[in-house]
């Protein structure tokens, strides 16, 4: 799915402010512009893109904070209204409820945000017949905020701040982990790096970032995690490919790919197949894991908008690959006929590993949707399996948690495929858990999303 920006909600002390605040009336307007667009079936992206850039930062992160509390926001409303108001009115009453039902939590004073909120509804053609209404809901809240909040704990929506078929899917899915996964994705994700290893070391990198002032901790074999999120125009080097933005969990793939592959490449570079590639940060990295000349890439995206995107990462990273406009479930159409020695299939998922970076997605994916795009990563999987040559290997990932897309999937692969082998692989890797599904310790990546990760070899005939 789209990617929205980073979370800008995390600046800490001695970060800058914006040169101009724009009035809380109207940065509450376009959130709950924003809200309704995504309620629609907008995703985050294009809705927090509609906002002028001025006036986006401060959208973006109110944006974030009303997403992860919109469960609690809707039991709430549901309690103050009777019926539910039209979208753009109920928008803005979900909007302030989000943002000040937590008084310790809340971005300011809670009285203000009801007097602003008010403020919005009646600066705004569409609204302004609802702000007595919106007025009245809000200065109950005021009144009865602790019954209002109590009555609403019961409710496992308002508890958790996801869908009920989402929650139960995890409780069946992770019995003994999710709890602990829902939690981890209310909380803002860490900035993790990943350092160009054609460009500098971890370790020198890390010397650059605290000349800078900016602190950071090291995760896995090219990463690193920073203290607070910072721009990355204030990271050194950036613009010269010193470092990507990356997770840590997605920073596995390339390891876990082509180790053990590599030395084959002293004879002839190593065929590889970036099958779902854009943005291009795991084709980068495939790059950056190997010496200049020992892999032939090529990233296929089937999105020609976001394929300019991987020429675009390429280019700042000093970086060359075969980049194809094409949909990797159709070899016919853009396959030269010569096997892969390794592929990588980053399958398009739920995101439902991903909530904390994109915390609209829990409210745009349906129960259905899950069913679906398995059946869209089995497909790519049959596909793309008679590419791989013997001996050869392919990597399949999502940036999910439901077994459906993860470990069910790779069970029914291996039925149907018995040339097929399991290698060692993470499996299930849980959002924030700092160990996998199974319970393995995983302290080396760090803080990181939710994934999952298996390693296909093909036997030899």
């Amino acid at each position: 799915m789209p990617e929205l920006p980073s979370d800008p909600s995390r600046r800490g002390p001695g970060d800058s402010p914006p040169l101009q605040q724009p009035p809380l009336w109207r940065q509450l307007q376009l959130t709950a512009t924003a809200l309704a667009s995504i309620r629609a079936g907008t995703s985050g992206s294009v809705a927090f893109e509609a906002v002028e850039p001025a006036l986006r930062p401060g959208v973006q992160s109110l944006g974030f904070q009303v997403l992860r509390w919109l469960g609690r926001a809707e039991a709430l409303r549901r309690h103050l209204a009777k019926r539910t108001p039209p979208p753009l009115p109920d928008a803005l009453l979900c909007t302030a409820l989000a943002l000040a039902w937590d008084a310790a939590h809340a971005p300011y004073e809670t009285f203000t945000l009801v007097d602003q909120a008010v403020e919005a509804a009646k600066r705004n053609p569409a609204t302004r017949a609802q702000a007595s209404f919106i007025n009245a809901c809000l200065r109950r809240f005021l009144r009865e905020r602790d019954e209002l909040v109590a009555a609403t704990d019961t409710e496992p929506v308002a508890q958790w701040n996801h869908p009920r078929w989402w929650i139960e899917r995890l409780r069946r899915d992770h019995p003994r982990d999710w709890q602990r996964v829902l939690a981890a994705d209310n909380a803002q994700a860490p900035m993790t790096l990943r350092v160009n290893a054609r460009r500098t070391t971890a370790a020198s990198y890390l010397t650059e970032l605290e000349a800078a002032g900016l602190g950071a901790t090291r995760v896995g074999a090219s990463g690193l995690q920073l203290a607070r999120a910072r721009p990355v125009q204030q990271l050194p080097g950036f613009a010269d490919g010193a470092c990507s933005v990356q997770d840590a969990a997605a920073q596995m793939a390339a390891p876990l790919l082509l180790d053990g592959l590599l030395q084959d490449a002293a004879q002839q570079p190593l065929r590889v197949l970036d099958a779902c590639a854009a943005p291009g940060g795991k084709t980068a990295h495939l790059l950056e894991t190997a010496k200049p000349g020992a892999l032939d890439v090529t990233a296929l995206e089937v999105d020609a908008t976001r394929s300019r995107r991987i020429d675009e990462t390429l280019e700042r990273l000093g970086l060359q690959a075969k980049v194809l406009v094409a949909d990797a479930s159709r070899p016919d159409q853009w396959w030269d006929g010569m096997p892969f020695d390794a592929i990588l299939l980053d399958a398009p998922c739920t995101a439902s590993g991903i909530v904390r970076r994109h915390p609209d997605v829990r409210w745009l994916r349906r129960e259905s949707d899950t069913a679906q795009l398995a059946a869209q990563q089995a497909a790519l999987l049959a596909a793309l399996w008679p590419l791989v040559r013997p001996g050869g290997r392919l990597l399949y990932c999502t940036c999910s948690v439901f077994r459906e897309e993860g470990s069910q999937q790779i069970d029914a692969f291996l039925v149907h495929n018995t040339n097929a082998r399991l290698l060692p692989s993470p499996g299930h890797l849980l959002p924030q858990s700092g160990s996998n599904a199974r319970g393995v310790p995983d302290n080396a990546s760090g803080d990181h999303d939710g994934f999952f990760y298996a390693l296909l070899e093909k036997r030899p005939r």
